[in-house]
């Protein structure tokens, strides 16, 4: 109990420093951004569906090491931007799937043969999209995050009422998204459309758990704040948890690569919400509210 009493005692008395280092992570998040478009030319990696270029799916049947058949495929093209990935039934690996953008089939087919790979026609599929249709695909997944953000705006404001609260709520979840896009970018994710689904998930699960604590604190009058801070902390704490288990055990478990990255970026996601959420809403929360409680005194006395 002594350490739990500290930690509480912490929480609430430096309340405005916490604060202040998460809101240093949006420039942070941001500087991560730019510098993966310098070096790059993207702010984030692209997969296929999102950029255009050729997916194969290859049945195998003896073992094979992906990592080191990516990077020994990149060595041999190196126009090319190429992408391995494996097809696991019940733990055993029965086929790759390769994305490759920039190179033709026939020297990707005989650079799998040169490493050992035996690609026989007729046995594998290829799909390909075009760059322009990839770009088309970008261009509308982009206005349905954007879309996402305004509707999602215009509900939180419609709750409460109150500009700044409704800001603040807006505020953490434009600060999860950016942060999480940038760990992607930095553990180079290849994002695709399911990516895209991802964040548009991440949009919802963020935003309840911060209408939650701001519905406690605003219409909730029984009770000093940090009383009602801590009941809706219970609540949203208990939620984030069991769905950051949830995503955890799926990505750990699941043999399918759309699968694993949906629920990769819903991971980073959730653990960027509880502290966006408990540190940087509650603290400007509490800022605010207290500030208009001085105030409101003040001119109660004056």
């Amino acid at each position: 109990m002594g350490l739990l009493s500290s930690i509480k005692r912490f929480y609430e008395t430096k309340y405005k420093a916490l604060l202040l280092i998460t809101l240093l992570l949006i420039p942070a998040a941001l500087g991560m951004l730019a510098y993966s478009k310098l070096a790059t030319g993207e702010y984030f990696q692209k997969g296929v569906s999102l950029k255009g270029g050729d997916t194969y799916t290859i049945p195998i049947g003896t073992p094979v090491d992906l990592e080191a058949l990516q990077n020994s495929l990149s060595q041999r093209l190196p126009e090319s931007d190429i992408t391995v990935r494996g097809i696991s039934e019940l733990g055993t690996l029965s086929g790759i799937i390769i994305e490759a953008s920039d190179v033709e089939e026939a020297a990707l087919v005989a650079a799998l043969a040169d490493e050992g790979v035996v690609v026989v026609a007729g046995d594998y599929s290829k799909e390909s999209i075009g760059s322009s249709l990839g770009e088309s695909f970008f261009r509308q997944t982009i206005l349905a995050l954007i879309a996402a953000f305004v509707m999602m705006a215009i509900v939180v404001f419609i709750t409460f009422r109150n500009l700044l609260p409704s800001l603040y709520v807006v505020l953490a979840v434009i600060s999860t998204v950016l942060e999480t896009l940038a760990i992607a970018s930095m553990l180079e994710i290849k994002i695709s459309t399911a990516g895209i689904a991802a964040f548009l998930m991440l949009i919802g699960y963020s935003v309840d758990t911060d209408i939650l604590l701001t519905s406690r604190a605003l219409q909730r009058k029984e009770g000093a704040l940090m009383d009602r801070i801590y009941s809706a902390m219970k609540t949203g704490i208990t939620m984030t948890l069991t769905a950051l288990i949830t995503t955890s055990i799926a990505y750990v478990f699941s043999d399918s690569d759309v699968i694993k990255q949906i629920m990769l970026i819903l991971t980073i996601g959730l653990l960027f919400d509880l502290v966006n959420t408990w540190i940087q809403n509650v603290g400007i929360l509490r800022f605010y509210l207290e500030r208009k409680e001085r105030k409101s005194t003040e001119a109660h006395h004056g």
